[in-house]
């Protein structure tokens, strides 16, 4: 009886292991194979795609506008760079204008104080050569010598004499001829040598009462092209009518003078108006200044400043004298 209960015992633990082996492998396959609604798996799996593509999609735009924006970048950053380079250069034109300005402004204010100094040493030499007297009798021309037999008068006749200072242009004519009661010839050329009367070019015009007012009345009118500058009318002056026998007095009548080099004219004059004996010169070269760009309380313009300067320096050389106007009235 007893080995019959044990047969049996044995028997049933061999199922029991069976049936819980069977049981963990039926929940092993529910774990491992899906669950749920196959449907609402694959909608599930189609947003999911989708949305991962609208993202690639997006992240293709941003890639692209990231390449256009470091374009712009770099576009920007040249303009920039060219700015900077253009600003530089001008920086550096400012600083050479603002050196030739100060340079300028340095040699007008050693110009005029050379002038003042000149015109007074003028002063004390006329009053020796010409007698204390002389200048009381002779205001109208500025105390200009006249001891010549034949005068040309070489006139600017550019804009700024012409619309500033020619009634006074005028005045001072008459007043030179006034001095001159009789002349063996006289003869009239605008700053570039060009004749007032054209039938007397290279020759004397002859002197009479008729003659004179033909001159004036012509200067009023007169009006040929000039560059403000008086050596073309000089050189020519003193190439065509010096001869040994005449004595001949040039007068300059101008306000600027607007060529490249005074130490070129001077040096031209020098050459043709060379000492005929001792330190006589062929002609004398007398020179009257107005004052049409001289303001009260203004700097004088360079121009005028270099046709004072330059006048100066060819009536000192060449035996005649220079008086700068201090008034157009």
């Amino acid at each position: 009886m007893k080995k019959q209960r044990r047969a049996l015992q044995e028997a049933s633990i061999s199922f029991l292991d069976v049936i819980s082996c069977g049981f963990g492998a039926i929940v092993l396959l529910l774990v491992i194979a899906k669950v749920g609604d196959p449907s609402a798996l694959e909608d599930a799996e189609n947003k999911l795609l989708g949305s991962v593509k609208s993202h690639q999609e997006r992240l293709f735009e941003i890639r692209g506008e990231s390449v256009i924006l470091d374009q712009r970048l770099q576009s920007r950053k040249k303009q920039l760079s060219d700015l900077a380079e253009r600003v530089a250069r001008l920086k550096g034109k400012l600083a050479s204008v603002a050196k030739q300005s100060n340079q300028l402004s340095q040699s007008q204010v050693r110009e005029k104080q050379q002038l003042q100094l000149v015109l007074q040493v003028l002063t004390e030499e006329m009053e020796r050569l010409l007698g204390p007297e002389f200048q009381k009798k002779n205001l109208l021309v500025g105390g200009i010598p006249a001891d010549s037999d034949y005068i040309i008068f070489v006139i600017d006749t550019s804009g700024s004499m012409r619309n500033a200072a020619w009634q006074k242009v005028q005045i001072e004519m008459l007043n030179i001829l006034d001095v001159y009661p009789e002349v063996k010839g006289i003869q009239v050329l605008n700053d570039m040598g060009q004749y007032m009367f054209a039938a007397y070019k290279d020759q004397w015009i002859p002197d009479s009462p008729k003659m004179r007012n033909n001159i004036t009345t012509k200067l009023a009118v007169w009006a040929p092209f000039s560059n403000s500058s008086p050596v073309e009318g000089i050189e020519s002056a003193i190439r065509v009518f010096y001869k040994p026998d005449r004595r001949i007095s040039i007068y300059t009548l101008g306000d600027d003078f607007q060529g490249s080099s005074i130490h070129r004219v001077v040096k031209e004059i020098d050459r043709l108006n060379k000492a005929n004996r001792g330190s006589d010169r062929l002609v004398r070269i007398h020179a009257i200044g107005f004052p049409v760009h001289l303001r009260p309380g203004v700097a004088p313009s360079n121009s005028a400043t270099r046709f004072a300067a330059l006048m100066r320096e060819l009536s000192y050389n060449n035996g005649g004298t220079f008086i700068g106007l201090n008034s157009l009235e």
